[in-house]
C-alpha cells in the first residue's frame, strides 16, 4: 500500500509519500480502507521523535481515520465488509489501509460524509473521556477550554454547551474567538492581550471555573490552579508549554481542587478505562447528537496525503480552525 513515510525524526520536510507493508488483520481486528485521516498535534510530536507509538502499534502516523471495512478478523462480530466507519487508532492512519481493533470502531454518523467523519474519533473520545467521564462536567458548571479553535477545542465547546455548562475559552485571534462563540462559548479570551485568570475571576465574581481542559501543560499549571473554583477539576492533556512546573499544594488543597494528567493513545484497547470503553461511551452519549447535527465536526481544509508536510506546518503555525484532513491519493 501507499502511506506517508518518515525518513528520520525532524521537521515537516522528513515526510514523504511512498510504499509501506500492508497491515495484517489479527484476531479481534478489521482492516479499514482509509477514506481520510486527521492531523493531531501528537503526530507532530511523533514526527519530531518525542512521542513513539505504543508497543505493537503501527509506526505510521495517524491516530484516527474513516473508511470502509475491507476485511474482518477472527472473533469479530457486529461488523461486516463494506461497513462505513470511523475509528480511534494508536497509529497507521496516514495510509491507504489500517488495522483497527473492533472495539475502537464507530459507525459513520448519518448525515456526515465519510471523509469528514475522520475528524470525529479523536476529539470526541478525548473530550468525552476527560471532561465528562473524568472531570464530571454537569449542567450549571463553568468550563474553560484552552485553544478553543483547535480540533479538541471546537468539540469541547460544543459538548460543554450542550451539557448546559457556561463555556469560557481562550484563542489567539478575534476571528478564532468569533468561531468559538458561534459554537457555544459565552466568554472568549484572547490570550495574546488578556490574562485568562483575571478575566475568569471577573466573569465569575471571583469564584473561578469548575472544570478546565488544558493543552499547555507546565506553562499554564499555576495559573490554571488560580482560575479553578472551590472543588474545581483541572485536566491536562497536552504539553505544548512544557512538562515541568511547580505546583502549590497549599493553594490546591485550599480549594479542595484536583489536577489530572491523562493521555489517550497509550491506554489499553480493552478493560476499565480502555479505548473500547471510551468509544462505547461516545457512541451512546455523543453519536446521537452528531447524527442530529447538534454536534458537528469542524474541518478547516482537506489535503492529499502527499502534502502531509504542508498540513503539519499549518498545525504548527496554528493557522487552522478545527481539523485538517488528509486523503489518500486518487
Amino acid at each position: 500500500m501507499h502511506a506517508v513515510t518518515m525518513s528520520e525524526p525532524g521537521g515537516p520536510e522528513v515526510l514523504g509519500w511512498g510504499e509501506a507493508p500492508d497491515p495484517v488483520c489479527g484476531p479481534g481486528e478489521v482492516i479499514v480502507d482509509v477514506a481520510a485521516t486527521a492531523v493531531n498535534r501528537a503526530d507532530l510530536m511523533q514526527r519530531q521523535g518525542f512521542y513513539p507509538p505504543p508497543k505493537g502499534a503501527s509506526d505510521i502516523l495517524g491516530l484516527e481515520c474513516s473508511g470502509v471495512v475491507s476485511e474482518v478478523g477472527e472473533g469479530v462480530t457486529g461488523w461486516s465488509v463494506g461497513d462505513e466507519v470511523c475509528a480511534l487508532i494508536s497509529g497507521g492512519g496516514y495510509a491507504e489501509r489500517v488495522a483497527v481493533p473492533a472495539g475502537q470502531l464507530l459507525p459513520r454518523p448519518s448525515g456526515v460524509e465519510l471523509a469528514t467523519a475522520a475528524a470525529l474519533p479523536e476529539v470526541t473520545s478525548t473530550v468525552w473521556s476527560n471532561v465528562f467521564m473524568l472531570a464530571g462536567l454537569r449542567r450549571g458548571d463553568s468550563f474553560l477550554v484552552h485553544g478553543g479553535s483547535s480540533g479538541i477545542g471546537t468539540m469541547a465547546i460544543q459538548l460543554a454547551a450542550r451539557a448546559g455548562a457556561r463555556v469560557f475559552t481562550t484563542a489567539g485571534t478575534a476571528a478564532k474567538l468569533d468561531v468559538c462563540r458561534e459554537l457555544g462559548a459565552e466568554v472568549g479570551i484572547n490570550y495574546r492581550d488578556e490574562d485568562f485568570v483575571e478575566r475568569v475571576k471577573e466573569e465569575t465574581g471571583g469564584a473561578g471555573v469548575d472544570v478546565i481542559l488544558d493543552n499547555m501543560g507546565a506553562k499554564y499549571l499555576a495559573r490554571n490552579v488560580d482560575a479553578l473554583a472551590v472543588g474545581g477539576r483541572l485536566v491536562s492533556i497536552g504539553m505544548q508549554g512544557g512538562t515541568k512546573a511547580e505546583l502549590d499544594l497549599g493553594r490546591l488543597m485550599g480549594k479542595r481542587a484536583s489536577v489530572h494528567a491523562t493521555t489517550l493513545r497509550a491506554r489499553p484497547a480493552t478493560g476499565h478505562g480502555g479505548k473500547a470503553e471510551i468509544v462505547a461511551a461516545v457512541l451512546h452519549d455523543v453519536w446521537p447528537d452528531v447524527e442530529r447535527g447538534v454536534i458537528r465536526p469542524i474541518v478547516d481544509r482537506r489535503l492529499p496525503m502527499s502534502r502531509a508536510a504542508e498540513a503539519h506546518r499549518l498545525i504548527e503555525a496554528s493557522e487552522h480552525i478545527g481539523k485538517v484532513l488528509l486523503l489518500p491519493e486518487d
